[in-house]
C-alpha cells in the first residue's frame, strides 16, 4: 500500500519538515494539532477555545484521510499546564464519548508559550475506505 502524506497548508509544515497526517496500511497518523486560528494565525487566550480549534484541525485532517473521530483508536493530549486539561473535557466528550479512544495526557512545554494544548491522534481507516 502506498503512503500518502497530507498537508493542511500550515506554514509550519515545510519549516519543520512534517506532514499534517500520514496514511499507511489502513492507519491514519495525525501530527499534533494546536489551537491556532489558521485564518488569522492568532492563538486565542482560552484553553477551551484552543481545544476547539485543535479538534477542528484534527477533524479536518481525519476527513482528508477518509476517516473521522469514530475511527480514532489513540489520542495524546499535550498541555504545558495539566490544570488546563479538565476544562477541555466537555469538548472531548462531545467528539469521542460514543467511541472513546485510548488516551494519554502529557504535561510538557510546547513550541510557542501561547499554545495551551496540542492534540495528536492515530485512527484506523473504515472498511472500504
Amino acid at each position: 500500500m502506498a503512503i500518502r502524506r497530507l498537508s493542511s497548508g500550515s506554514a509550519y509544515e515545510p519549516k519543520a519538515a512534517y506532514a499534517r497526517a500520514v496514511v499507511a496500511d489502513g492507519w491514519v497518523i495525525v501530527s499534533g494539532c494546536a489551537g491556532q486560528d489558521h485564518a488569522t494565525m492568532s492563538v486565542p487566550d482560552s484553553v477551551t477555545e484552543q481545544c476547539r480549534l485543535a479538534l477542528d484541525h484534527l477533524g479536518a485532517a481525519l476527513q482528508r484521510a477518509g476517516a473521522g473521530f469514530a475511527d480514532v483508536v489513540r489520542v495524546r493530549y499535550i498541555l504545558p499546564d495539566r490544570r488546563d486539561f479538565e476544562p477541555c473535557w466537555p469538548l472531548l466528550r462531545a467528539v469521542f464519548a460514543d467511541n472513546p479512544p485510548a488516551a494519554t495526557m502529557i504535561e510538557a512545554g510546547l513550541i510557542d508559550p501561547a499554545i495551551k494544548i496540542e492534540i495528536e491522534a492515530t485512527a484506523r481507516l473504515p472498511e472500504g475506505a
